[in-house]
């Protein structure tokens, strides 16, 4: 018994003719920018007929190019911060072990955000008092904020988009993310809380930066426990 060809339906001839004659013409075909287009409209989005297609492909790689220039650009100034931050939690963990009294340790955090490299610190304390605190730097929360800010169950959280400036800065409503970090000073002591804000949307993006914080808000609550003799929770 013969085996039969397989049977080819014209529309087979007809791709298969098709792609003979690319393979062929490759040379023509490259230099017929409005061709190209059309197989490839995908790369040629907005683009009509294509007079130049060389000048064209060159603008296009121009643009991918610069893109990811500033995305690697991007990516250095980050590294770059973040190197800063950790060099910054350095000093300033140090600078709580040599601080002499519980006044000193208090400035030490309300006089941090240069070397956290952000715009705004705050260390805020839950008080049922109206008293207002008189040290920059510092502020009163009304009882039970913390726990809305903060989960229980959470070392800190992250607040993104405009944050309302009465929160922990009166007078500044330019901040646009801030991060908060629960304070365990100690079971007989008020809810705390220590928060870093910055203009940057994007400022706490990079989780390495945002532990660096977190480990000098660590030394912090400890040295504060350390100073009013405060047992561990």
């Amino acid at each position: 018994m013969k085996n039969r060809a397989e049977k080819i339906t014209p529309a087979t001839e007809a791709a298969q003719a098709v792609k003979a004659y690319l393979r062929m013409h490759r040379a023509q075909i490259l230099n017929d920018g409005e061709f190209l287009a059309t197989l490839l409209p995908e790369r040629f989005v907005g683009v009509g007929n294509i007079g130049d297609f060389q000048r064209h492909v060159i603008d296009k790689l121009q643009a991918e190019n610069a893109a990811l220039k500033a995305e690697r650009d991007g990516l250095r100034r980050d590294s770059d911060r973040a190197t800063l931050t950790r060099e910054g939690v350095r000093k300033l963990v140090l600078d709580l072990i040599e601080a002499r009294n519980f006044e000193k340790t208090i400035a030490v955090a309300t006089e941090s955000a240069g070397f956290l490299e952000v715009d705004r610190v705050a260390l805020g304390v839950e008080s049922a008092d109206d008293t207002q605190i008189d040290c920059p730097g510092m502020c009163l929360l009304p009882p039970g904020l913390t726990d809305q800010l903060i989960e229980r169950d959470a070392a800190g959280a992250l607040i993104k988009g405009r944050v309302h400036p009465a929160l922990f800065w009166h007078e500044d409503d330019s901040i646009q993310s801030v991060a908060m970090f629960r304070l365990n000073i100690g079971p007989s002591a008020p809810e705390a809380l220590f928060a870093v804000g910055s203009a940057d949307s994007s400022r706490f993006d990079d989780e390495s930066e945002t532990r660096e914080i977190a480990y000098f808000v660590r030394a912090l609550e400890r040295t504060i426990r350390a100073w009013l003799d405060l047992p561990t929770n």
